[in-house]
């Protein structure tokens, strides 16, 4: 991959790669070659000849090292100073022969396969046969520029099997399809990369879009799982309280008991030490009297003495031990019912609050609202306006029914909002899926797209078939709505309580669905033309 810079060095360098000589042999004739360089040439001749004066040899020669020219050769190429050739760039062909500092290839052959350099491509142009191949300017990969079936360069494109193709594949297997230049299919397809690069970054686009959502969904759920995480420790914190605070009452209730005993003991057992002390007096009385010789002090006194002190009738007389049992039984049924309640109203005031965090905000359609309607006009409140009102009629509108929807839907996740009901004696409120037929006297249940609570008579009632009845605590001032599209879920809540009113399970939603009210009638039960309200959550709960 060298030339030497002096002229005498041109005679200890090989014709066939122009590199001073490397295990030089003689030919016959005379001339001098590299023993790798002439043994190659021989491989892809089908007669023997000389490279430099074309002397045919019948049979292929005996090479021998030529011992003088190897010695000299050993010696001057420490010596040869090589001449600075470019390196090949980045964007360049690179010499398919050079085995050391890579040079830029100036043509490729498409008949050796092999792209050259300026050194290694002499021979091409000295060299007889080699002067006939096909020489053209550098190209990458040139074996996958030729056809495989006919070792032609692929120069054309079959519109009908979109291929590259060789002029010989026009004959054949192409015959009848239509073909032109590669590079007017180039420009053709040149144009078509805009369209292609722009949808390619918007299918990009898209996936960031995905993997924005996943991370999103991942930290919601890790915020989530926090919040129950620290709501469960603290009911449990609190449940923890109610059953020490148990255990307490309850040794306090044993021991009051044992103590009571304890009192009623003692009190015998000192009002018998006294007797004792009394009978033990008399005895000692009765045996001073009995040494006595005094006649009148004896029967003055055996008077006194006849007659035992008074005494209470101890036979029936008995300390009862206090009774536990049963005791430990009632006290947990106690903390049972209590826990329930408390465990209750801990878990759906925890519940209440993971729940408000998915909060949206719903305004009414009127496009959707019965004739006899009155909105408000942010939207956010709605009543029974006791008549018919003068406005156009449209699909979307309910006609038999006192019902609105909103002008939000839900097609996913989930959603939350808050509906104020105070001084109404009905109404109706839920969620409604969207081809929910708005013309006829329709049924109002989870079959035919409505899953709504409904106040009516004192009674407070999910919409079923049959009905569900729930019980009704006390009046109801906010009625909380969620739902989780995906987990088939419709729950309701009273807020001012903060409890947990019913939850509807294992609904199918397929299309999306809309915030759902209905003030009721104008004059139900009394007046009820209070309306219905949509109402921010309060965070400060």
């Amino acid at each position: 991959m060298a030339s030497a810079n002096t002229s005498w060095s041109e005679n200890f360098s090989c014709s066939i790669c122009l590199d001073v000589f490397n295990s030089p042999v003689s030919t016959p004739c005379g001339h001098n070659f590299c023993r790798a360089c002439i043994t190659t040439f021989w491989d892809d001749q089908v007669q023997y000849k000389c490279p430099v004066c074309n002397e045919l040899f019948h049979t292929r020669p005996d090479l021998r090292v030529n011992t003088l020219l190897s010695e000299m050769a050993a010696q001057i190429k420490p010596s040869v100073r090589v001449k600075e050739q470019p390196c090949v760039e980045p964007a360049e062909v690179p010499c398919d022969v050079c085995t050391e500092t890579q040079l830029k290839a100036v043509k490729s052959c498409l008949v050796c396969l092999i792209s050259y350099c300026h050194i290694h491509l002499e021979p091409h142009q000295r060299v007889a046969g080699l002067k006939k191949h096909l020489l053209v300017e550098p190209m990458d990969r040139l074996e996958d520029r030729m056809c495989k079936k006919h070792d032609r360069l692929l120069e054309l494109f079959c519109q009908t099997d979109q291929v590259c193709v060789c002029q010989f594949c026009t004959d054949g297997d192409h015959r009848s399809h239509p073909v032109v230049p590669l590079k007017e299919e180039y420009e053709v397809k040149t144009a078509q990369l805009g369209k292609i690069e722009s949808e390619v970054q918007q299918m990009i686009q898209e996936r960031k879009r995905k993997i924005k959502e996943i991370n999103d969904t991942v930290d919601r759920s890790q915020a989530d799982a926090d919040r129950q995480i620290a709501d469960g420790e603290k009911v449990l914190t609190a449940l923890i309280s109610l059953i020490e605070k148990w255990q307490d009452d309850f040794n306090q209730t044993v021991k009051e008991k044992l103590k009571s005993t304890e009192k009623q003991a003692e009190g015998l057992i000192k009002e018998l030490e006294q007797e004792i002390e009394d009978l033990t007096n008399r005895s000692s009385e009765v045996k001073q009297l009995t040494h006595t010789e005094d006649h009148l002090h004896f029967l003055q006194t055996f008077r006194s003495l006849k007659n035992p002190p008074h005494t209470r009738d101890w036979t029936t007389v008995k300390v009862r031990p206090p009774s536990y049992i049963g005791s430990l039984r009632r006290s947990l049924d106690q903390l049972e019912e209590t826990l329930n309640m408390e465990r209750k109203k801990l878990c759906d005031d925890a519940e209440l609050k993971t729940v408000q965090q998915y909060e949206v905000d719903v305004t009414l359609d009127p496009d959707t609202a019965h004739h006899n309607l009155i909105l408000s006009k942010d939207g956010k409140q709605v009543h029974d306006g006791g008549g018919r009102k003068n406005i156009p009629d449209n699909r979307k509108r309910f006609k038999s029914k006192i019902f609105v929807l909103a002008r939000q839907s839900f097609s996913s996740g989930r959603f939350y909002f808050e509906v104020q009901v105070k001084n109404k004696t009905a109404w109706r409120l839920g969620v409604a899926r969207e081809s929910v037929n708005r013309r006829a006297d329709l049924i109002v249940s989870p079959e035919k797209g409505f899953w709504t609570v409904r106040l009516t008579k004192d009674q407070l009632v999910f919409i079923d078939i049959p009905d569900l009845s729930i019980p009704l605590r006390a009046e109801l001032q906010k009625v909380g709505v969620f739902v989780d599209y995906e987990a088939g879920v419709v729950s309701f809540y009273d807020v001012e309580a903060r409890v947990h009113i019913y939850s509807a399970t294992g609904c199918t939603f397929r299309e999306p669905l809309y915030p759902f009210l209905s003030p009721g009638n104008y004059n139900y039960e009394g007046s009820n033309s209070t309306p219905l309200i949509i109402s921010p959550v309060d965070q400060t709960e």
